[in-house]
């Protein structure tokens, strides 16, 4: 059975007349009639009496009729869809980021990009960098962003943005009304800093700075998200270095202030696999390098 013959089988079920069926189809009537047979013999049932006095629907034709159109309006459907997906207006699109990216413009590039494609769902997965990079490599996600320079082979990436690390203290700490301060300000305190097995590149370059700095802290509390390590500062448990962008968590008893000497850049990149070729992950793509470049 061929969409085909379902075609020609409603037309002559509605015209009830080979010539008049055939006309309306821009076919002669020895192919329609052929075809009307192949379908029969398909169904193993007689769809149509043809007799003297013209053409009628068998009752096998009749409860016939509203499958075929059934079907043929499934197949309209799914052809469309199929449309849809190639030309990044429907589907899925994967998307991976670390909670940073919701003060870092994310929820922002979702919304404008969503506007312009109401019909295709985004699904967000928080995970962390090297997670992320995991997931890309196993298709299970179409685009991540990482805060993490080491980036395998096989990638394209847009910077996304670049900020300085500043310091986060408790309300009640004795420097939490300086205009700026120095690491070595904090000596002596206990740190706060997001897990090495989450971010091992920040995880090591905050312990370097603390180092380099000239003091070690006398104990590292060690979380995996670095609104959790806000958090935790914020209840008077230690001190941290983390992305300006959390300014924005606004979590009350918590105190953001600028670091002097610092040139330590927290980096966000936007991820995708160089072998996609997925019209929805170019489209967001495009996004991404225009908010990234300020358009």
């Amino acid at each position: 059975m061929e969409f085909r013959h379902l075609r020609y089988f409603l037309m002559l079920a509605e015209e009830l007349h080979f010539g008049r069926a055939a006309q309306r189809l821009a076919i002669s009537q020895p192919p329609l009639s052929l075809n009307i047979q192949q379908l029969e013999a398909s169904v193993g049932a007689t769809l149509f009496n043809r007799n003297s006095r013209g053409v009628q629907l068998t009752a096998a034709g009749l409860a016939f009729v509203p499958a075929a159109r059934a079907l043929l309006a499934q197949a309209s459907a799914a052809a469309r869809e199929a449309r849809d997906v190639a030309e990044g207006q429907s589907g899925q699109l994967h998307i991976g980021f670390a909670g940073t990216m919701l003060y870092c413009g994310l929820p922002q590039i979702m919304s404008r990009f969503q506007a312009s494609h109401p019909r295709l769902r985004l699904v967000l997965r928080e995970l962390s960098s090297t997670e992320q990079l995991s997931e890309l490599l196993r298709d299970r996600l179409d685009v991540g962003f990482v805060h993490t320079p080491r980036v395998p082979p096989g990638f394209e990436q847009i910077l996304v943005a670049s900020q300085p690390l500043v310091a986060c203290l408790p309300l009640g700490h004795a420097l939490a009304q300086a205009p700026s301060l120095s690491l070595a300000q904090l000596r002596g305190q206990d740190l706060v800093v997001v897990s090495r097995t989450v971010s091992p590149d920040y995880h090591e370059r905050i312990l370097m700075l603390c180092e380099q700095a000239g003091w070690m802290p006398q104990g590292v509390h060690e979380l995996r998200h670095w609104l959790s390590v806000v958090s935790l500062v914020s209840q008077g448990l230690g001190v941290a270095l983390v992305p300006q962008a959390l300014q924005q968590s606004a979590l009350a008893g918590a105190v953001f202030v600028p670091l002097d000497a610092v040139d330590v850049r927290y980096d966000t990149r936007c991820l995708w696999r160089s072998d996609r070729d997925q019209t929805a992950l170019k489209d967001f793509v495009q996004a991404v390098q225009a908010d990234a470049a300020g358009v």
